[in-house]
């Protein structure tokens, strides 16, 4: 069986899991991943009312606090990272007992650091302490896993997390460099710009070249247990298809609703072949 075979055999078990609950409302899209989520009508609740496990926020550190945006608030801003995801987490977490053992269910929060990254982490770091009864973390020597992980994505403060013993955050690693830190239990997910490796856009037939050139980078990043996102990527279904039989893990999307129905579609068509 050649790796792309292999690939799609993967694709339809990841899919699979949760075919039996296609027709719930609250099914769980491990593959679907929510970018600049807090630009939604609801942030963090659209996202998980679609059954989505990776949201993604911009944060700027301005006057001492962790402001969410894409641009530099220059105004007084309210919309803090406390406010729109960790408390609202932390009540999703106690109203849904989220079994923290069963990895589809997990939750992973996307935090893309806007500002210096060291001194966003430090007040960062901080502000986690509040919230640790439900974050994944890394404490003695052990990885712990908990209802909800935090990775660090944009402006990443790799100096100060590898420095520490005892942690509530992991990195997002540079996907085209994927293998080539050994450092254990840091790096969670592998990312890199969608066109950095992929010309396809989405029109016609993908290359064999971009093909063999995504699923050798797939394949380094999940020799290391990290889970493969290409942010940029064009919002069309054909995309998407292609993705998932690459073995690309997240499917990374401003249209949270087309990609549900799209995902949702997927486990019908498998639940009907099986």
């Amino acid at each position: 069986m050649n790796y792309r075979k292999l690939c799609t055999t993967l694709v339809v078990m990841i899919i699979s899991f949760s075919a039996t609950t296609v027709l719930s409302q609250n099914v769980i899209l491990p593959n679907a991943y929510a970018h600049n989520d807090y630009w939604h009508r609801r942030p963090l609740l659209d996202a998980l009312d679609n059954g989505f496990t990776y949201v993604e926020a911009d944060v700027y550190l301005k006057n001492g606090k962790l402001i969410v945006t894409h641009i530099l608030p220059y105004f007084k801003n309210k919309r803090t990272l406390e406010e729109l995801y960790l408390k609202p987490l932390l009540q999703y977490v106690n109203n849904n007992a989220t079994n923290a053992a069963n990895a589809d269910s997990q939750l992973t929060l996307m935090i893309d650091v806007k500002s210096n990254a060291e001194k966003t982490y430090k007040v960062l770091s901080l502000l986690l302490q509040k919230y640790k009864t439900i974050l994944s973390g890394y404490q003695n020597g052990e990885l712990i896993m908990r209802n909800v992980s935090v990775v660090i994505t944009g402006h990443k403060p790799y100096n100060l997390l590898t420095g520490e013993e005892n942690r509530l955050a992991f990195l997002d690693e540079d996907l085209t460099q994927a293998g080539q830190d050994s450092t254990t239990n840091i790096y969670r997910v592998a990312s890199c710009k969608y066109s950095s490796l992929v010309k396809w856009k989405g029109k016609g037939r993908i290359s064999d070249s971009d093909i063999q050139r995504l699923e050798y980078f797939v394949l380094q990043a999940h020799k290391n247990g990290r889970k493969v996102r290409l942010w940029g990527s064009p919002d069309k279904t054909k995309v998407w298809s292609e993705l998932l039989k690459c073995n690309v893990d997240l499917i990374n999307t401003d249209k949270i609703n087309r990609l549900r129905a799209f995902l949702t579609s997927e486990m019908s068509i498998v639940a009907k072949k099986s």
